[in-house]
């Protein structure tokens, strides 16, 4: 039987977390990265037990890859080309066993061992809720991707399909709205694995880089749909001081997503499918749909400062309706 937290002394806990960083990374108050031109890229992020995750729909290596997905989503979307490594600050209950502690931190393994990465360092504390906080660092490349830099005229273009998470979350908790929907088992094992395993796209980031027109200069806008995909456009046109038309016809979507509301809501303010939304001049990102067959084209950037349009109507898109924070 697993011991809990409780029953552990410090100092072991300590000596069984060692076993997921290199030698002797543990075994001070610091770590040192090596010199690098390169400028550092740092984020940080928080996973509570209950808002973030919960025991019904993720496993505890499942809580421990997305602690870390979500950050490192965050560095490709900043233009992140090699990933230094994380700290990890834990908290928890005593009564919390080892075994749900190792399994966090085997999933921080694995996705570390795919995306590149150690474990820095970190710290530990009890407390009254399971909490994760992960802090990320990661080198950029020649581009520095922000939100602050689209401009009129850039085509508005994303990595993948959204929507996925939310429908993934919906199904592990029986939702009502889909408990009766016909949806396929691709499209049901697809949305499952997005929520427990979201995949940080640093590889698309690299594909963008390759594909750049040489005529054009480094310069294009980048931020994740870790909010919502309606978020990351906001993002991207407060950022900037631009506004945005978006095509309803062209919403990325998975094959078989059905029509209609909640549908439509979930790929605009689902959350958490951490794909990219990038503004880039027209020509590049034709140049990255070559490179990234799942991009998909879904708007175009415009001057008019802040406002978000459907290209059909021209009507204004309703942000209160999408409000990532609202209660359900």
């Amino acid at each position: 039987m697993s011991p809990t937290l409780a029953e552990l002394s410090e100092e072991e806990l300590l000596r069984r977390l060692a076993h997921f960083a290199p030698p002797d990374q543990l075994s001070d108050d610091t770590a040192a990265l090596a010199a690098d031109p390169r400028p550092l890229l740092i984020n940080t992020d928080v996973l509570v037990d209950g808002i973030h995750f919960s025991d019904g729909t993720t496993t505890a290596m499942d809580v421990g890859w997305r602690a870390v997905a979500a950050n490192l989503s965050d560095l490709a979307a900043s233009g992140a080309v090699e990933i230094e490594g994380i700290t990890v600050g834990l908290v928890a209950p005593g009564r919390t066993s080892w075994d749900w502690v190792e399994g966090v931190y085997q999933g921080i393994s694995a996705v570390l061992d795919q995306y590149g990465g150690i474990l820095l360092g970190g710290d530990c504390s009890r407390g009254e809720q399971r909490l994760l906080s992960i802090t990320a660092l990661g080198r950029q490349g020649p581009l520095r991707l922000h939100r602050n830099a689209a401009r009129p005229g850039d085509v508005l273009v994303t990595s993948g399909a959204h929507g996925l998470s939310r429908l993934g979350l919906a199904l592990l908790q029986n939702d009502p709205n889909v408990r009766d929907i016909a949806l396929s088992l691709a499209l049901r094992n697809q949305a499952i694995a997005r929520h427990q395993r979201p995949t940080p796209r640093l590889k698309d980031v690299q594909l963008l880089l390759a594909c750049k027109p040489e005529h054009l200069p480094w310069r294009a806008g980048g931020t994740d749909s870790s909010d919502g995909l309606l978020a990351a456009v906001a993002g991207l046109c407060n950022s900037s001081r631009c506004g945005a038309v978006l095509r309803n016809n062209l919403l990325p979507v998975s094959e078989g997503w059905p029509e209609g509301p909640p549908w439509t809501d979930w790929c605009l303010a689902g959350g958490e499918d951490f794909e990219l939304v990038l503004s880039l001049p027209e020509a590049w990102a034709d140049a990255w749909q070559q490179c990234v067959p799942e991009s998909q084209r879904i708007g175009q950037i415009n001057p008019e400062a802040g406002i978000i349009r459907w290209a059909h109507n021209h009507a204004k898109v309703d942000m209160s309706s999408f409000d990532h924070f609202r209660q359900p």
